[in-house]
């Protein structure tokens, strides 16, 4: 095989290596908070970490107190390479329906990363489009650190997101279960009806709002 045939193929082979591949590449775990409520928008975060600066218990935002959540998303702000977080209004699940919604935010969260990522891990076996190449992983909140420090940022951005809901609408207790459809909630959407930041496509409420249309 004469030297420049063999000079071609290797040039040909270097450009089917994946870009993600190298050692150096910047890849980036995505996941989300707040697609089972019923109010509030449901936000996403996107993090790359620094090798070199870890970060101890990471893991699953659902397996963390709400104080560990909080002193973990400190140190992903401070160590990580970058991270991002973003969101889905109530008005845009309602229009789009959550599952598309989800994937608007985890889209915007990536979209925002500096520098961008040559990979994105997904949490679950849905992702949206992206600019760069993606990896879904079901239960990766639980095994990827970067994935689970994305778990970590959207929920407790989500959580104070919902505080601040409480600030606005008290008589919903938004401060205690974050929106989602507990016994509590649920009593109390009958008796004040859906707010401004009630999900209506969602069925408790889009029942609610059909019940006081047919007493009207």
């Amino acid at each position: 095989m004469s030297s420049k045939l063999e000079e071609a193929m290797r040039a040909e082979d270097a450009q089917l290596v994946i870009p993600w591949a190298r050692a150096d590449a910047l890849v980036c775990g995505v996941d989300e908070a707040g697609r089972g409520p019923l109010a509030g928008p449901v936000f996403a975060a996107a993090v790359i970490l620094d090798p070199s600066n870890p970060i101890a218990g990471l893991r699953d935002s659902k397996k963390l107190s709400e104080s560990k959540r909080d002193a973990l998303a400190i140190l992903i702000r401070e160590r990580a390479i970058a991270w991002a977080i973003a969101s889905a209004s109530v008005q845009e699940i309602d229009a789009l329906n959550i599952l598309q919604a989800t994937m608007l935010a985890m889209s915007r969260a990536v979209e925002a990363l500096d520098p961008q990522p040559q990979l994105a891990r997904i949490d679950g076996n849905r992702a949206p489009r992206l600019s760069c190449s993606v990896e879904t992983l079901v239960k990766g909140d639980a095994l990827d650190p970067a994935i689970s420090a994305a778990s970590i940022l959207a929920k407790t951005a989500r959580d104070a997101d919902l505080y601040a809901l409480h600030q606005r609408f008290p008589v919903y207790r938004f401060d205690l279960h974050k929106g989602y459809p507990t016994a509590e909630h649920l009593a109390l959407l009958r008796e004040h009806g859906p707010c401004a930041e009630h999900r209506r496509s969602f069925a408790p409420v889009r029942r609610q709002i059909e019940q006081e249309q047919t007493l009207r």
